[in-house]
C-alpha cells in the first residue's frame, strides 16, 4: 500500500535511525559521537575490518564510504533484513506508536493478486520436486547425477522435473485450488488469441526454481531433456511478481555468504551457480538468460563493492564482459567497481570444477582483472598504432569512453591512469617513443627499411629489422649505459624476469607485458634488455640458446646471481625445472600483484594529497581503504617473497 510522506516522515522523527541499526551492528567508540548523534560502524552489508559505515541521527540516513550503500529506516529493514517496505513500515510504525493508515483498496487487490500468483508458483514448486522422484524423472536424475550434482544440492535448490505433457502442471494447480486466471498470470501456462486450451508452459525439461530475497519461487528456469527442443533454456514470461532484468538467481543466498567471502561472483548460467555452490563458493549468481541490467548491477553493489564478473572463455563471454564494463561505466563511485575472471577457452564454471576442482576455480578468481585493465586490453588488442594518427585515435576513444564515468573524482583517476598507461605504450618522451606499440612486440614504425645499429644508411629486413633498430636504439639508451644506482629490485621483480628467461615460450606468449616491466635500473634491468635485444636480432629457440646469448653479451653472471638467490629462497615456479604450467601461473599472478602495487601506491599518494586538501570523512575513507587494499596486496606478496612450502617441495603457484 502507499504511505503518505508525511505518515513515513512521523516515523522517522520518532525513532532514530541509530536505534534501528544499532540492534544489527557494534558501534565504533573511537569514531562515534553518540551525544551529537553522530555513530560509525563495519559495514553490515560487506566485510570490512574499518568502520567506514555511518549514520546521523539528525538526518535520519546512513552510508557507507566502503561499498557505497546508504538510506534511511525503511531501506535498512527491506535490504538487510529482507522484509519488504509494507513489511518495514508496518514494524517501525508499531514501536514509535503511530498508527497505521486507513489501506488503500485497489492497493489491496494487488497485493492479493500478487500473493495468489506467489502461492501457485509454491505449489509448481513442489510439483516439480515431487516429479523429479518419479518413474518419468529418472532420465531427469541421470542427467543431474551426470553433472555431478548429489542429491543434497538438488534439494537445496528445489531442483525438479517438469513431465512431458500439455496438462500435468494444470491439472495439479486445479487440484489445489489454484484459478485458471492466478495459473495464466503465473506464465505456468501459454495461453491466449488463437490457443483454444490453454497448455503447460515447461514440458520434459529439469526445472530451476527462480527464488526472491524471502525465498520464496517467483519464477522457473526449464533446462530441456531433448535435443530437439526450440530453445534449450526456457524461463518464466514476465509477471506482476517477476521482472528478469530486475531479479539474479540465488542472490537470497550468495549476498549473506558473500559477507564472509567478502565479494559476489557473478557466472552465467543456472548450472554454474549451482555446481560452484556444491563446490564450496556459495557467493555465486547469474543472471537470467540476458546480459546484465543496470538494475542487477545496482543489486551487486548493495551486497558488495567490487563484484567479479565470471564469463565464459570464448568470444561470447568477451563481449558480455566488454557490455558489463560500457555499462557500469556511468555508475562507477568510490567503493563500486568491477572485476573480470575470464574463463579457458571452451571451459565454463561448471566444467573448471569437475575437472580441476575448487582450487582450479580459486585461481580463476584470484586473476580476476580490474574493470581498468579490461577497456585498456580491447581497446588495444590487435591494434597496429604505427602512426602518429592512429595513436592519436587510440587515446581519443579511450578517453571517450572514460569520460563517460559519472563520479567526478572516479572519472579524474580513471583518465590519470589511462595517461599513464599511454604513456608507457608509447613511451614516455622521444627517448622511448619509437619502440614496442604492436601487440606483437614490434616497432610500430616498421616497414620495408631501416636504419643500421650504428646510425649508419638503410639497410634491408623488413619489419623484423625495424625491430632490431628500435630496440637496439633503446639499449643504447638503457641501463646498459649507465651505472647501477637507486633501488634494489624486489623479490618479486627477479622472480619475473627469471620466470621469463626459464621459460622463454612466455616471452612468446607475453611479449609486450615483459617489455614494459616496469624495473629499477641496474643489473636486473640490464639482463632483461639484454634478452630483449637477443630475440629482436633472432629469437633463440630455447633457454640453452638464449643463455648463450647472455654469455655472449656479459649478463650469464648477472642470471646466475639473480638464479642462486632464488633457490636459495626457494622461488621454484620460477625456477627451470618448475612445469610450464605451474610457471606460466606464477608469472603471470607476480606481474598482477606487480602492477596492481604499482598502481596502489599512485592512488595512495593521490589520496593523500586530497585528504591534506580537504580533511572529510569521505576522504578519510578513501585513504584507509587504498591503505587496506595495500595490506591485502601485501599479505599476497608476502606468500611470495615467503616461497615454499612447509614440506619443502616445490611449490605449484604463488
Amino acid at each position: 500500500m502507499r504511505f503518505s510522506p508525511a505518515f513515513l516522515d512521523d516515523i522517522r522523527d520518532r525513532i532514530p535511525i541509530s536505534d534501528v541499526i544499532g540492534r544489527r551492528v557494534t558501534w565504533d567508540r573511537r569514531k562515534s559521537q553518540p551525544g551529537r548523534g553522530d555513530h560509525w560502524a563495519c559495514c553490515p552489508f560487506h566485510g570490512e575490518k574499518t568502520p567506514s559505515f555511518h549514520c546521523e541521527d539528525a538526518k535520519g540516513r546512513y552510508h557507507c564510504f566502503g561499498c557505497g550503500v546508504s538510506g534511511d529506516h525503511f531501506r535498512f529493514l527491506t535490504e538487510l533484513e529482507g522484509l519488504s517496505f509494507p513489511e518495514a513500515v508496518e514494524r517501525l510504525a508499531a514501536e514509535a506508536g503511530v498508527p497505521m493508515p486507513a489501506r488503500d483498496a485497489q492497493a489491496e487487490q494487488r497485493e492479493a493478486a500478487k500473493a495468489t500468483i506467489v502461492d501457485a508458483m509454491r505449489h509448481a514448486s513442489s510439483f516439480f520436486q515431487a516429479m523429479l522422484q518419479e518413474p518419468e524423472g529418472a532420465k531427469a536424475r541421470a542427467y543431474l547425477r551426470d553433472r555431478g550434482l548429489t542429491p543434497h544440492t538438488q534439494k537445496k535448490f528445489g531442483l525438479g522435473y517438469a513431465p512431458n505433457s500439455r496438462n500435468r502442471l494444470k491439472e495439479y494447480l486445479a487440484s489445489k485450488g489454484v484459478g485458471r486466471s492466478e495459473i495464466e498470470a503465473a506464465g505456468l501456462v501459454v495461453h491466449g488469441e488463437g490457443i483454444a486450451v490453454s497448455y503447460d508452459r515447461f514440458r520434459d525439461r529439469i526445472m530451476f526454481p527462480i527464488v526472491d530475497l524471502h525465498d520464496k519461487p517467483i519464477a522457473f528456469g526449464g533446462r530441456a531433456m531433448s535435443a530437439e527442443a526450440q530453445a534449450k533454456y526456457l524461463n518464466s514470461p514476465e509477471t506482476e511478481i517477476f521482472h528478469k532484468g530486475q531479479v539474479l538467481y540465488n542472490l537470497g543466498q550468495a549476498r549473506r555468504a558473500a559477507k564472509a567471502a567478502g565479494t559476489l561472483v557473478v557466472v552465467e548460467g543456472y548450472m554454474d551457480v549451482i555446481a560452484l555452490a556444491q563446490a564450496g563458493f556459495e557467493n555465486v549468481v547469474a543472471p537470467l538468460g540476458t546480459a546484465l541490467t543496470e538494475r542487477q548491477l545496482d543489486l551487486l553493489w548493495r551486497s558488495t563493492g567490487e563484484p567479479i564478473l565470471c564469463f565464459d572463455g570464448d568470444s561470447a563471454g568477451l563481449k558480455a564482459a566488454h557490455r558489463s564494463a560500457e555499462l557500469a561505466l556511468p555508475a562507477l563511485k568510490p567503493g563500486r567497481s568491477l572485476r573480470f575472471a575470464l574463463m579457458p577457452p571452451g571451459k565454463d564454471p561448471d566444467d573448471l570444477v569437475r575437472e580441476g576442482g575448487p582450487d582450479a576455480f580459486r585461481e580463476i578468481q584470484g586473476a580476476a582483472r580490474p574493470l581498468a585493465d579490461l577497456l585498456w586490453m580491447r581497446e588495444t588488442a590487435g591494434g597496429d598504432f604505427d602512426t602518429p594518427e592512429r595513436r592519436a585515435d587510440l587515446e581519443h576513444r579511450v578517453k571517450a569512453l572514460l569520460r563517460q564515468v559519472g563520479d567526478e573524482s572516479v572519472r579524474r583517476h580513471y583518465l590519470q591512469d589511462v595517461e599513464e598507461r599511454l604513456r608507457s605504450f608509447f613511451g614516455g618522451s622521444a627517448k622511448t617513443a619509437g619502440y614496442g606499440n604492436r601487440r606483437d612486440g614490434r616497432d610500430n614504425r616498421g616497414g620495408g627499411r631501416d636504419r643500421d645499429d650504428h646510425g649508419g644508411g638503410p639497410r634491408r629486413g623488413g619489419a623484423a629489422g625495424g625491430r632490431r633498430s628500435a630496440i637496439s636504439d633503446r639499449l643504447a639508451r638503457s641501463s646498459l649505459m649507465r651505472p647501477q644506482q637507486g633501488p634494489q629490485p624486489s623479490l618479486r621483480e627477479i622472480a619475473i624476469v627469471l620466470g621469463f628467461v626459464n621459460h622463454p615460450a612466455l616471452i612468446h606468449e607475453e611479449f609486450d607485458y615483459f617489455a614494459d616491466l616496469d624495473l629499477p635500473t641496474g643489473d636486473l634491468d640490464r639482463l632483461r634488455s639484454c634478452v630483449l635485444d637477443a630475440y629482436a636480432e633472432s629469437p633463440p629457440a630455447d633457454r640453452d640458446a638464449l643463455l648463450a646469448e647472455l654469455q655472449a653479451r656479459g649478463a650469464r653472471d648477472i642470471f646466475e646471481s639473480y638464479e642462486n638467490k632464488a633457490r636459495m629462497v626457494r622461488l621454484w615456479p620460477f625456477l627451470s625445472d618448475a612445469a610450464p604450467e605451474d610457471a606460466r601461473e606464477a608469472v603471470r599472478q607476480a606481474l598482477h600483484l606487480h602492477h596492481r602495487s604499482r598502481a596502489l601506491a599512485s592512488e595512495l599518494k593521490l589520496a593523500e594529497e586530497a585528504l591534506g586538501r580537504e580533511s572529510s570523512e569521505a576522504a578519510f575513507a578513501h585513504l584507509m581503504e587504498v591503505k587496506r587494499e595495500l595490506e591485502r596486496v601485501d599479505g599476497t606478496e608476502a606468500l611470495i617473497e615467503g616461497f615454499g612450502t612447509l614440506s619443502g617441495r616445490p611449490a605449484k603457484a604463488i
